[in-house]
């Protein structure tokens, strides 16, 4: 069974590597995961990463941690990523940020997840820079916390608009889904959470970019999956 199967040096090296970058992308982690076995000299199958995976998982279950698989809200390619399960919230984050840079980012998130399309405007976010509770912070230095917040990957920026990294996407996922309960979705194609969606006029329900190219890729009138009415949004 996977939880009697042994974690070798290669699974731990792929581990550390993984948690040393935040996030690895799908095709970093495939080469990371036959450079792993081949310097361990343990057997590798190109299609057997997900096994790899689990067999790292049962191991980091009592610490309450896991490795999870995400895509990315733009072109939809997968993304792996080291969960703690027995943090909440944003106190993954506390050891790295200051109480006042956290606020910073809790505010930028729900201007994010409360936004129609997913994005907040570098005006919007530095605007709150001055109101924070903790400590108000010149718009000067709130532009350099945004700025190390991509840098670690907890946000993306493009053209000045802010969103959420898939790396905080897979490892707040729950809290967010928790937290804001009445605008927080959930793709209706592959059902993880999505920030960037387009939504049914008719039933209301979200699918990722990705998702709704993939799903509507084909049929000449595109209809929503669920309510089958007309899909009003244009379709990427």
């Amino acid at each position: 069974t996977l939880m009697a199967a042994r974690m070798t040096d290669a699974h731990r090296r792929f581990l550390q590597v993984l948690m040393s970058n935040g996030i690895t992308e799908g095709s970093e982690a495939r080469k990371l995961h036959q450079h792993c076995c081949e310097t361990d000299k343990v057997y590798y199958a190109h299609d057997k990463l997900d096994d790899f995976i689990s067999t790292i998982n049962s191991h980091l279950q009592p610490l309450f941690m896991q490795i999870r698989k995400g895509a990315s809200e733009d072109d939809g390619r997968a993304h792996y990523a080291v969960v703690n399960l027995a943090e909440t919230e944003v106190t993954k984050m506390a050891s790295d940020y200051t109480e006042t840079e956290l606020e910073l980012f809790r505010k930028t998130m729900d201007l994010i997840i409360l936004s129609e399309n997913g994005f907040a405007s570098s005006t919007d976010i530095l605007n709150l820079a001055d109101q924070l509770k903790t400590k108000k912070m010149k718009k000067k230095e709130a532009e350099q916390v945004l700025k190390v917040f991509v840098e670690d990957k907890w946000l993306s920026e493009k053209n000045g608009e802010y969103t959420l990294h898939t790396r905080c996407i897979i490892e707040m996922e729950q809290y967010i889904l928790s937290n804001y309960q009445d605008v927080a979705r959930k793709c209706n194609i592959c059902h993880s959470l999505t920030i960037q969606s387009q939504v049914c006029e008719s039933c209301g329900i979200g699918m990722h970019l990705p998702c709704v190219r993939k799903y509507f890729r084909g049929q000449t009138e595109p209809r929503c999956p669920k309510c089958n009415e007309f899909w009003s949004c244009d379709t990427p």
